[in-house]
């Protein structure tokens, strides 16, 4: 009696057990998709820099000489503080000025009492140490109306390659982390497709380092000019990356 208890309890407990027991899990041929994602950070080495001048006169002819006159000694001055930058022309503009106060009912057209003349001057230097120095020159002359700070296209395309490699990087350290986590080996995982998508797609207020200035103001006179403070800052570089994983 008691060895048939013995036995029925061990059968009981057999059963019991392969029910509440769990089937291992078949990964063998499972598609994964994992997102990955790089970053890279760069001091920006490139400024834009855009003056401006502008003239108003009861002649338009003075006017415009005298804007013409100023905006020839400001890239002069430029030119001579910074010979490797670039400069380019932007933005001349004319038009005539009249009174403030409304046209009364019934009276002519406002008559004109005199022309604006102004012009633009855009900067593009890597000589972010010298900078300082050759902006309080040019505001002997120029008043200066923006800045804005970036990479270089030499360094934005070494960046290019390193933001990849990291982005990459991290993709095969999240697949070895889920390799892990789903009680493979990593060698077991064979990478189907690498999408690289948003390549080169980043903000550019970020991948040019998003430093913005902007002043208006009237064109200095020939005295010295303290130099200003400018921080360049740094530029984000960003990736990202889903490759397809499959388990053999």
């Amino acid at each position: 009696m008691r060895l048939t208890a013995l036995l029925a309890f061990l059968g009981m407990t057999c059963i019991a057990g392969g029910a509440n027991g769990q089937a291992p899990v078949q990964t063998a041929g499972t598609l994964v998709i994992v997102p990955a994602y790089g970053e890279v950070r760069q001091v920006n080495d490139e400024a834009h820099v855009v003056f401006m001048v502008e003239e108003q006169d009861r002649d338009k002819t003075v006017a415009a000489s005298r804007a013409n006159q100023k905006m020839k000694q400001g890239a002069d001055i430029l030119k001579r503080e910074d010979p490797q930058g670039i400069l380019q022309t932007r933005g001349y503009y004319t038009y005539p000025v009249y009174p403030d106060e409304p046209p009364r009912p019934g009276s002519k057209s406002r008559q004109a009492i005199g022309w604006r003349v102004g012009q633009y001057l855009e900067l593009k230097t890597t000589n972010i140490e010298r900078l300082p120095k050759t902006v309080a020159a040019a505001q002997k002359v120029l008043a200066l109306s923006g800045i804005q700070f970036g990479l270089s296209e030499a360094a934005s395309k070494k960046l290019d390659g390193q933001r990849i490699d990291a982005a990459y990087k991290n993709l095969l350290d999240r697949i070895a982390a889920i390799s892990k986590a789903m009680g493979r080996n990593p060698a077991d995982a064979v990478i189907d497709t690498v999408d690289f998508e948003a390549t080169g797609a980043y903000a550019q207020e970020d991948a040019r380092g998003g430093a913005k200035m902007a002043m208006r103001a009237a064109a200095a006179e020939a005295a010295p000019v303290e130099e200003p403070n400018f921080e360049p800052g740094e530029a984000i570089l960003r990736m990202h990356v889903v490759g397809k994983v499959r388990f053999k």
